[in-house]
């Protein structure tokens, strides 16, 4: 858990509204600091609930409070908001990444139901609105590492995924999640190709999912999440690599067996089901030593699991990272 006290940030760590604000209008006076208060006090509320059924427009009326993790200060600048939202990878929609936004402009996210299924004592379908009330959204300031070698530092805003399984109670016998992206032809231009097998699915074992760094996203910026960045509802596990982030989300499942993820089917030499950021294993294409942050000139040396391993490395006592991927 990244977050700044309000009185450690500096001037030169925020960054400048002209670049990330180019929607019609902001927030009407409100805006998500950027920081947890040091007295631990809320965020003020966000006004309106969007009545809209596109992604991006505004965030539903929340209070955004302090995280409970407890990890260290990120001390490092956030990546633009323009360049969040407009450097993305999202197949169902482009293979380029600067294609996604505007192929993906005009998604429809409501209404939008997320099915529950599987080793689970609550299954069911679940309207979108009700699983965001389970808990107040926190901003949550994370590293992101893609395997191609790119990095950005993102302001979410979202809940533990902890507390959804608190709600849908999984039963014992539930060793992993399972989580699988809607598929739309009508929306999503590559869904009609075989570029992939669709529908797109990820996993997580059931520690890694309860893990309080874990968490499902709804917005960035204080504002909902544009379609290219995953509307309305996203995986983001900050010490994975980005394809682990599964997007716009419509079923999670709960089973006894590792999943069968997009990735790790498509190509398993180079993508494993673990696929935690490990500078000391080389993708077999390119090394994975070095990283280019978006926003600045230059590489730096990328972080055991970017960044975080103070707070996941025990997840993973006694497995070989160079086997289990």
């Amino acid at each position: 858990m990244i977050v700044k006290k309000a009185d450690e940030i500096k001037g030169g760590e925020i960054t400048p509204k002209h670049l990330y604000l180019n929607r019609r209008s902001f927030i009407r006076g409100a805006v998500l600091a950027g920081t947890t208060l040091a007295t631990g006090a809320l965020y003020k509320k966000l006004t309106g609930h969007s009545q809209e059924s596109r992604a991006g427009d505004k965030i539903e009326a929340v209070e955004a409070v302090p995280p409970s993790t407890g990890a260290g200060v990120l001390n490092e600048a956030r990546t633009s908001y323009q360049d969040i939202t407009h450097y993305n990878n999202f197949y169902e929609f482009s293979t380029d990444k600067q294609a996604v936004a505007p192929k993906s402009r005009g998604f429809i996210t409501r209404p939008w139901t997320v099915a529950v299924e599987g080793l689970v004592n609550k299954p069911g379908v679940y309207d979108l609105d009700d699983l965001l009330k389970i808990s107040p959204p926190e901003e949550r300031v994370y590293r992101h590492r893609c395997v191609e070698g790119w990095s950005m530092v993102i302001p979410w805003v979202g809940f533990p995924l902890a507390r959804f399984l608190d709600r849908v109670q999984p039963t014992s016998q539930a060793a992993y999640v399972e989580f699988v992206t809607l598929v739309d032809p009508a929306q999503m231009p590559n869904v009609k190709t075989d570029l992939l097998e669709w529908p797109y699915v990820e996993g997580l074992r059931m520690d890694e999912a309860l893990h309080p760094l874990t968490i499902l996203a709804s917005g960035l910026y204080g504002e909902t999440l544009p379609p290219q960045n995953g509307a309305p509802l996203r995986l983001v596990i900050p010490w994975k690599y980005g394809f682990k982030g599964i997007k716009s989300i419509v079923k999670i499942r709960f089973v006894d067996s590792q999943p069968r993820t997009t990735w790790s089917q498509y190509a398993p030499k180079e993508y494993g089901f673990y696929s935690n950021v490990n500078p000391h294993v080389d993708h077999p294409r390119w090394s994975q030593a070095r990283e280019r942050r978006i926003g600045e000139f230059g590489m730096r040396d990328t972080l055991m699991f970017n960044g975080y391993a103070d707070q996941v490395a025990q997840l993973y006592t006694g497995m070989d990272l160079k086997v289990y991927y």
